[in-house]
């Protein structure tokens, strides 16, 4: 039987502690649900003694508790000198709804007398008193042996007496945290090592305390860490959505749970059934909600995870996908994306001839797979880009190919800024622009003004308020991003600049590409490319 490994979410509270990440309380509920939907065993909503929202977090999630998880809340142990039942903070804690305590303690000496002030046998009983006062009034402790690798390493024997003190005050789980992050592998195998046998030999009856892993990613090796841990007896392991957490970052339960699932031989068991499928949409919704960029590169879910640029390797990939990836894409939610560059070759064409379907009107033939190559190429010289930008690339083939029938021909354009100064210490904005094109078989021209936040959204309401009354569908487009580059800085005010705009409708996200050394001139050709494409969508459905 495949031994099952428990997951215990803490974004809620140690992902909390990342630079620029807030929850709201509705947020946190949002999480909840959806960590709940995933299979997460344990999700630590807060630290009710802390704050308001936390307290209000238990409080509102106890009115609708999650239908697979626990809920687990975060506190410490009662202070030095006071009595358990003295403690304000201990007795906020023990008052809340939750019915799984995470108590954290230093199971390291130093840490102890230095951090605490406290001497070591204070802290040993201020864990043992505070943990059996807990299961006292009924509630499932674990206990989070903080700075557990680096005390073990100054003195093994104190570390290990402070996980027994919580067993003999009736910790459910000990959970060894590499608190700093700076434990390699080795010292985290061996130190999980020792705990387990001293966990066997302080066990209450017959039922060990079960063995949990907290690490950081200081080091880069939060995840690898982890694995050791669990190779070495421990079967719960505590994590964040994405890797969040302070500094540089916790251990990333979604990689964790992936090569737990899919790279051990079925030698363990995560999550609900056919969870690991729904790991890419799960850490997008977490980009979301923490309003953090998407890490491209993460393993398993990034969006270049399984990402082909070069010929040799698409080749490869066309003919067994498991020549250049590990995994399939599938497997944990995400898809395949093969780019199209100056490093490209004809597979890459064929590739993507295939998924945006190009050879509708007839297929790709040698000479112009050839044409394409050696267009992008050029453009590439330029400073064009098409990996972020498929909208523009299959403009530039439906033009090569002498298909594309433009939808309206830009005239001229133009921008400017309206300063108003009301006073020496204020001033108010006003951006206009004036777009006059040529529309539709007739020829139309269309001559407006629009104004925006800026240059490009007052360009891109002129183009609308152009288009819009010929071409109604523009009503379904929205833009949703955009990103400038300068790609020679050396040139200072004369630099290029790549723009890339991103945009989606009901159907589909595309991106387009701009260059020039004037950025609103850069901007203007990315929107009149999004324009186009999607107008040329609309063409072909209609026809």
């Amino acid at each position: 039987m495949p031994i099952r490994i428990e997951l215990y979410d803490t974004t809620l509270r140690d992902g909390a502690q990342s630079e620029g990440v807030a929850f709201s309380l509705n947020d946190k509920l949002s999480a909840t649900r959806k960590l709940d939907e995933l299979g997460i065993d344990y999700i630590e909503g807060g630290y009710p003694a802390s704050n308001e929202k936390d307290k209000s977090y238990f409080e509102s999630v106890a009115t609708k508790p999650p239908r697979n998880a626990q809920i687990c809340a975060f506190g410490m142990t009662r202070r030095k000198g006071v009595n358990v039942d003295s403690d304000s903070g201990l007795s906020q804690l023990l008052a809340c709804s939750a019915p799984i305590l995470t108590i954290v303690g230093k199971s390291s000496k130093f840490q102890a007398e230095t951090a605490l002030c406290v001497s070591p046998d204070e802290n040993i009983a201020m864990i043992r008193e505070t943990i059996a006062k807990a299961v006292e009034v009924g509630k499932r402790v674990f206990f989070d042996a903080e700075h557990f690798f680096d005390g073990w390493k100054e003195n093994a024997s104190y570390a290990l007496a402070t996980l027994r003190a919580a067993v003999e005050g009736g910790a459910d789980a000990v959970i060894l945290c590499d608190t700093n992050g700076g434990a390699l592998t080795d010292e985290v195998e061996r130190g999980t090592s020792a705990a387990y046998e001293e966990l066997m030999r302080s066990a209450r009856g017959d039922s060990p305390s079960t063995l949990g892993i907290h690490t950081h990613n200081d080091c880069g090796l939060a995840v690898a860490n982890t694995l050791s841990a669990v190779r070495s007896g421990a079967t719960l392991v505590q994590g964040t959505m994405n890797g969040l957490g302070e500094r540089c970052g916790n251990a990333d339960l979604l990689v964790i749970a992936a090569i737990l699932a899919l790279k051990c031989g079925g030698k363990y068991e995560v999550l609900r059934p056919h969870a690991i499928e729904r790991l890419t949409e799960t850490s997008n919704f977490f980009y979301e909600l923490t309003n953090v960029n998407p890490d491209r590169r993460q393993p398993f879910v990034g969006k270049s995870a399984f990402v082909h640029k070069g010929g040799m390797h698409v080749s490869g990939v066309n003919r067994d996908s498991s020549t250049y990836e590990h995994i399939p894409p599938e497997a944990v939610g995400n898809e395949r994306r093969i780019l199209v560059s100056e490093l490209s070759g004809k597979s890459n064409i064929l590739a993507w001839a295939k998924k945006y379907r190009l050879e509708e009107t007839g297929p790709l033939e040698p000479q112009m797979i050839e044409t394409i190559l050696n267009a992008v190429a050029q453009k590439e010289s330029e400073g064009y880009q098409y990996e972020a930008a498929e909208g523009s690339f299959r403009l530039l083939v439906s033009k090569l190919k002498g298909e594309f029938q433009p939808s309206f021909r830009r005239l001229n354009y133009q921008t400017s800024v309206v300063v108003n100064v009301v006073n020496e210490s204020l001033t108010t904005n006003a951006t206009v622009a004036t777009v006059k094109l040529r529309v539709g078989k007739r020829g139309e021209i269309r001559h407006e003004v629009a104004e925006g936040d800026g240059p490009v959204d007052a360009l891109n309401n002129a183009l609308r308020k152009a288009l819009q009354p010929i071409y109604p569908e523009l009503g379904e487009m929205k833009l949703v991003d955009y990103k400038v580059r300068v790609l020679n800085s050396d040139a200072a005010t004369a630099a290029t600049t790549r723009v890339i705009i991103e945009s989606k409708d009901g159907e589909e996200r595309w991106g387009t590409v701009g260059v020039s050394e004037n950025v609103v001139e850069a901007s203007w050709i990315a929107l009149c490319d999004s324009i186009e494409y999607k107008l040329s969508k609309a063409l072909k459905g209609k026809g």
